[in-house]
């Protein structure tokens, strides 16, 4: 019948003390006071039934026991260091699994990722396109973003960016100046997003002051990323979030005709098991999404309006 072992921190003070001879270095390297060591030595040799130290004038010795003793703590503390050592290193390797909304993947994630790539080579990321709810407790999912209003019962989320949404058109429009007040968007072929929130040509009209009929021509795309691809390919004009077209603004691809903004109720959510929140990989992503986020924020207001 094995010996019930007393406990670990005891064996790992006296470890110390007894590599250095000495309560007050072990308790410097422990960081802890030298009561505490002291006190910690003193339980250990009462739950072994023997004295594990000499106690002399300034000095300090290692009994018979502490002796035979020490290789046996040492090799313990070494072997368990090594352990946690191993599974951090495994933690870190590990690929980092993240579903996010295809619209945003395609035109907002992938092309910065890079970025977070050469900040950390090591880190293996794998991307789930999905509009569906991530099912956590089946699949090796780690975290989301999520395009809705924070509430996710049993799961941790944490703001990432709010989102606005303004019409977007080909620079042609201004430059023909087909596009000189917000009623001139009747005369053409306004597209429709399909994709969760409260965006849409309707409020946007409603508080340009302009009257809209809902039956006016146009079509309905079901992606946010395919409606920002129509307006590229001269489908239409757009009323497009813009997070998905700050790059096609900065290039010029696409230009900005009106000031007018429509704010939203709904919000961009990093989103994830509670366990999962403080391991190192899932950290390390989401304190690059969040310093990304806050750079794409400001591209976009700084972009100008097309004249």
């Amino acid at each position: 019948m094995h010996q019930r072992l007393p406990s670990l921190n005891g064996f790992r003070i006296f470890e110390a003390a007894a590599r250095h001879l000495s309560f007050t270095k072990a308790a410097k390297e422990l960081f802890v006071s030298q009561a505490a060591v002291s006190q910690q030595v003193r339980q250990l040799e009462e739950q072994l039934g023997y004295p594990l130290f000499r106690r002399l004038n300034r000095r300090l010795l290692l009994t018979d026991e502490g002796q035979r003793l020490l290789p046996f703590a040492s090799d313990a503390m070494l072997s368990l260091q090594k352990g946690v050592e191993a599974v951090a290193l495994e933690q870190r390797q590990r690929p980092l699994n993240i579903s996010v909304l295809p619209s945003l993947a395609y035109r907002w994630l992938i092309p910065r990722l890079l970025r977070f790539s050469s900040l950390h080579p090591d880190q293996e990321v794998r991307i789930s396109a999905s509009l569906s709810l991530a099912e956590f407790d089946n699949n090796d999912i780690d975290m989301a973003i999520r395009f809705g209003r924070g509430n996710y019962p049993g799961l941790h989320s944490e703001l990432l960016m709010e989102d606005e949404a303004f019409p977007v058109c080909a620079p042609s429009l201004i430059e023909e100046q087909q596009l000189k007040q917000p009623a001139d968007l009747l005369n053409h072929r306004l597209l429709h997003d399909m994709g969760p929130g409260d965006l849409n040509w309707e409020r946007w009209f409603q508080q340009a002051g302009v009257e809209y009929h809902p039956s006016q021509p146009g079509y309905t795309l079901g992606d946010s990323s395919l409606v920002v691809e129509a307006v590229l390919a001269g489908q239409g004009i757009a009323l497009s979030r813009a997070t998905l077209v700050e790059t096609e603004l900065a290039s010029g691809r696409l230009v900005r005709p009106f000031e007018l903004t429509l704010s939203s109720n709904y919000s961009y959510y990093l989103v994830m098991p509670r366990e999962k929140r403080d391991l190192e990989r899932v950290q390390l992503f989401c304190q690059w999404l969040h310093a990304t986020a806050e750079e794409c924020i400001a591209e976009v207001s700084a972009t100008p309006l097309a004249i």
